[in-house]
C-alpha cells in the first residue's frame, strides 16, 4: 500500500460532482471562496436519469446566466400531479420547467462553469473517513496514487443517497423504506407508443417518452415486486418481461442503451448541518422522482448554501449564518417528500385509489387548487421565514421583472448574475444608497423603473427591495422592516476590504 500523501487543502471541500455539488462549487467561487470538489468516478457518467428540471431550477440557472448554455432547452407548461394532467400556466409566468435536456448535458454545463471560475475538480477520489474538530475537518480518501488526506474549514456532502459523508458524520436519515422497485431503460429500435405522463394499468404503471428518432425512455413499475438491494443494474430482459406482463406489448427486440432501477424510498436527514459538515441534494433527502423534483431541489439547496458558506469562509459573516441553511431548506425538503409520497399513492396504487383520483381531478378544475399544486411541485411557492416584516414578498424570490436603468433595459435575473446582494430601488425611491454604502463591497445598489410588459404584479406598489445572492427578498419598502437591520443580518458587519473576486 502506498504511503498516505497530502494533495492540498481548501476552505471548503465538496464531495460529489453531480448537479448539486457542481452548482455549489460555482456558487462558492462567485462568493470568492476556494473550493475542492472530489468525486469517486474517474469520468462523468453519460447516462441520464433526469430529462429536465423544474421552473424554480430554471430560474436559478437563469439568474447565473447559465440557461443559454443548454442547447435545446424547451419550456413547457404541461405536467401532472400523480398522473393527473396539470397546466402550470395557471400561475403568472408559471411553467413546469425545462424538458428535453438530459442530465448528462446538465452536468456538462455545471462542470464547465465552476471550473471556469477556478474550482478545483478532482475525479477518482473516494472519501473513506472524516474527522472534525473546532478548527476544521480532516478528509481521508483514496486517489489513483493511494491514500490521501486533505483539510478544510467546512465539508459538504453532495454524494448521493448512500452518502459516505452523511454516514461518517453520524447524521440520522429517517423515513420510509421502499415498497416497490421501478425499472428505467433507454431503448432503441422498439418504436414504443408514447405515454408521457404515464399510464396506470392493471398491474402497475408504465411510462414512455421519445428521446430522439428511434430511441425511447421507458419506466416500468410492477406492483408487488420486492424492492431488494441490488448490487448491479437489472437486465433488459427483466425490463422487457415486466413491460409485456403489464401492457401485453413485446419490446424485447429493442436494444437497451442503458438500464437502471429506483425505488419509492422516502427519507430526509434530521439535520442539514452538524458542526462543520453540511449536506445537500440526495445526501440530505431521497424520494420518488415524481415531477422531476430531485435534481432541481438539490440545485436549490446548493444556491441557498453557497453564498452563505462563501461569506463565512471569507470572513464577511459569522458562522451563525450557516444555521439558516437547515432552517430554510429542511422544511422545503419535507414538503417535497410529502408531495412525492402523495403522488406515489395516486400513481402507483391499484383501483382502491380511483375515488381519490376522481375527487382530486374535480378539485383541480378549480384554479386556486391548481395554483397550489403547481406551486408546490414547481418550487415556485417556496417562501423562507426571513423575519423583519409582514410584506408578502419577504422570503420569496425576486419576481420576474423587466427594468429600465440609466444604462438601458435589463431584467431582475441579469442583475443577479454576479451572486452579490442587490438593493433595487424603484419608483424614484431616495435616501437608501447612503444606508447601504457600508456594505458596498458585497451589495450592489441599482436604481430602476419597472417596465409593465413581462413584469409580475407582485411588484405593484413596491418602492425598494433587498435581495440576497440566491435571489430571495429579505427587505421591502414599504412595510418590510428596517433596511440596516436586514443588511447586517444577511450580509454581516460592514467591511472595508473589497469582496474577493472569482478567478
Amino acid at each position: 500500500m502506498n504511503a498516505t500523501h497530502a494533495t492540498g487543502d481548501a476552505p471548503v471541500i465538496v464531495v460529489g460532482a453531480g448537479p448539486t455539488g457542481l452548482m455549489l462549487a460555482g456558487e462558492l467561487r462567485l462568493g470568492g471562496a476556494e473550493v475542492i470538489v472530489l468525486d469517486r468516478l474517474a469520468e462523468p457518467v453519460t447516462e441520464s436519469r433526469g430529462l429536465g428540471f423544474t421552473a424554480r431550477a430554471t430560474e436559478v440557472f437563469d439568474q447565473r446566466g447559465l440557461l443559454d448554455r443548454f442547447a435545446d432547452a424547451e419550456i413547457s407548461a404541461k405536467g401532472h400531479f400523480g398522473g393527473i394532467p396539470m397546466d402550470y400556466s395557471v400561475l403568472p409566468g408559471g411553467h413546469f420547467g425545462v424538458r428535453n435536456v438530459e442530465q448528462s448535458e446538465t452536468e456538462a454545463v455545471l462542470t464547465a462553469w465552476p471550473v471556469e471560475l477556478g474550482a478545483d475538480l478532482r475525479r477518482g477520489h473516494q472519501v473513506t473517513a472524516i474527522a472534525q474538530n473546532d478548527d476544521g475537518v480532516v478528509v481521508s480518501a483514496t486517489d489513483p496514487d493511494g491514500p490521501v488526506t486533505m483539510r478544510c474549514s467546512y465539508l459538504v456532502g453532495a454524494d448521493g443517497g448512500r452518502s459516505t459523508v452523511r454516514q461518517a458524520a453520524g447524521i440520522d436519515f429517517p423515513g420510509q423504506d421502499a415498497t416497490c422497485e421501478m425499472f428505467l431503460a433507454d431503448v432503441a429500435g422498439a418504436d414504443i407508443r408514447p405515454r408521457f405522463i404515464g399510464e396506470r394499468v392493471a398491474g402497475g404503471m408504465v411510462m414512455a417518452a421519445r428521446l430522439s428518432d428511434g430511441l425511447d425512455r421507458v419506466i416500468v413499475c410492477e406492483r408487488g415486486t420486492a424492492p431488494g438491494e441490488r448490487t448491479a443494474p437489472p437486465s433488459y430482459e427483466e425490463v422487457a418481461a415486466a413491460w409485456k406482463r403489464l401492457t401485453g406489448e413485446d419490446i424485447g427486440h429493442g436494444e437497451a442503451r442503458w438500464v437502471s432501477s429506483f425505488t419509492d424510498a422516502s427519507r430526509i436527514v434530521t439535520a442539514y448541518r452538524r458542526g462543520r459538515v453540511l449536506l445537500a441534494g440526495d445526501a440530505a433527502h431521497i424520494h420518488l422522482p415524481a415531477g422531476g423534483q430531485g435534481l432541481s431541489v438539490g440545485v436549490q439547496d446548493a444556491v441557498n448554501l453557497g453564498w452563505k458558506l462563501a461569506a463565512v469562509v471569507t470572513g464577511r459573516a459569522g458562522d451563525a449564518l450557516l444555521d439558516t441553511y437547515h432552517q430554510e431548506r429542511h422544511p422545503v425538503g419535507e414538503r417535497v417528500l410529502t408531495n412525492t409520497r402523495a403522488q406515489g399513492i395516486l400513481y402507483l396504487s391499484g383501483t382502491e385509489v380511483d375515488p381519490l383520483r376522481a375527487v382530486l381531478g374535480e378539485l383541480m378544475a378549480d384554479d386556486e387548487v391548481l395554483k397550489r399544486l403547481a406551486g408546490m411541485v414547481s418550487g415556485l411557492d417556496v417562501q423562507y421565514d426571513t423575519g423583519g416584516g409582514e410584506h408578502p414578498l419577504l422570503g420569496r424570490r425576486l419576481p420576474p421583472c423587466d427594468l429600465r436603468t440609466d444604462d438601458g433595459t435589463t431584467t431582475g435575473s441579469r442583475l443577479l448574475h454576479s451572486a452579490r446582494g442587490l438593493l433595487l430601488t424603484l419608483d424614484g425611491a431616495t435616501g437608501l444608497r447612503g444606508a447601504a454604502a457600508p456594505w458596498a463591497d458585497r451589495v450592489d445598489v441599482v436604481t430602476a423603473s419597472v417596465l409593465g410588459e413581462g413584469t409580475d404584479a407582485q411588484l405593484d406598489g413596491v418602492r425598494a427591495l433587498l435581495v440576497r445572492p440566491d435571489g430571495h427578498v429579505v427587505w421591502v419598502a414599504p412595510d418590510g422592516g428596517d433596511l440596516t437591520t436586514a443588511l447586517a443580518r444577511w450580509f454581516g458587519d460592514p467591511g472595508d476590504e473589497p469582496m474577493p473576486a472569482a478567478a
